[in-house]
């Protein structure tokens, strides 16, 4: 029997209507477009507004539109991960709720969290379940709401963010595409660099951790450019070297959309020319768990079956890693 291996089949896509431009910041905050741009590669980015909206409202249109493409019923779905850092509760989980609001009611899920990183764990975890032969349409959200963390008076983080989600279909492959390979890492000693300081069991909320606006995306930002330089490039040569690969043989890199110069620093350890580079931060910011299913949502035309692509991503805590996976359609 061939050796059974989780092949993305569809991808669905979605980003609420607001934008929020690099103008309208420049009325919020002390910063200019320029700036932005120069330092981060941002010019807009979305943001889900109205009362009551979370990630699972993000989530279930992006699954919604996947189902759409790939013509499926939700009901057939037999699991969703979601990846997340902005779940619309503690509990239940968004990927049950996510479930609930698009029918998906033969489906089990959960979430899982691993900030910028979160995509590529949920995908390489929900490879596994097709992998053993138990499960046969496995669906992988990355979604954030990012701007319901996001201090909009602090220059340095809120030009970074914005709201998204995209989401991918895994189902059995035996002709040899899909996911073959990854590499993940973690390292709990970043978590001092990039954090949300209150909120969680260590420091759960008060009125002080609320005045203190402990609540938001903390960041300090020269450390977290630096080992995101290093780790995203590191983990992206390693995958390339143990599959012997070259820039060559790569079509795409799928790279986390949180700073071009990350982008671009990545690229160059990997040999591979910017016209390989999935790039859309320009237009989205950095979702953070929605980066990469959103870059593969927007390429989708351009891609074909049988192309090597390289996703790799870096995020807090620090979480980082690389997927070679060899695309089915």
């Amino acid at each position: 029997m061939s050796k059974i291996t989780a092949a993305i089949t569809g991808i669905g896509g979605y980003v609420p209507e607001y934008i929020l431009t690099n103008q309208e910041l420049e009325k919020i905050v002390d910063t200019t477009d320029e700036w932005i741009m120069t330092r981060t590669g941002i010019k807009e980015r979305h943001i889900l507004k109205g009362e009551g909206l979370g990630t699972s409202d993000l989530g279930a249109p992006a699954v919604l539109n996947l189902c759409k493409k790939r013509g499926i019923d939700p009901m057939e779905i037999d699991m969703l991960i979601c990846a997340t850092t902005t779940p619309d509760h503690l509990f239940p989980a968004t990927a049950n709720i996510i479930c609930d609001k698009i029918g998906a009611k033969n489906a089990f899920g959960y979430d899982l969290s691993a900030a910028c990183s979160g995509f590529l764990y949920a995908l390489v975890t929900g490879s596994k379940f097709i992998e053993s032969g138990q499960y046969k349409k496995v669906v992988v959200v990355g979604a954030d709401k990012m701007s319901s963390i996001v201090d909009y008076s602090d220059r340095t983080t809120c030009v970074l963010f914005g709201d998204g989600a995209g989401a991918v279909l895994l189902e059995p492959n035996t002709e040899g595409y899909g996911v073959l390979d990854s590499i993940l890492r973690s390292d709990g000693s970043g978590r001092i660099y990039l954090h949300q300081k209150a909120g969680g069991s260590v420091k759960p909320p008060t009125h002080k951790t609320i005045d203190d606006k402990e609540h938001f995306v903390f960041q300090d930002g020269q450390p977290v450019f630096k080992f995101a330089v290093t780790r995203m490039a590191d983990v992206s040569a390693e995958i390339m070297e143990r599959n012997h690969l070259t820039g060559n043989d790569v079509a795409w890199l799928v790279p986390h959309q949180a700073n071009k110069r990350i982008i671009d620093a990545t690229a160059r350890r990997m040999e591979v020319g910017p016209e390989k580079v999935m790039l859309n931060i320009q237009k989205y910011g950095n979702t953070t768990s929605g980066t990469i299913p959103l870059c593969l949502w927007d390429y989708e035309s351009q891609l074909k079956k049988g192309d090597n692509l390289i996703l790799a991503a870096f995020g807090g805590g620090f979480t980082w890693g690389s997927v070679w996976l060899k695309w089915a359609y």
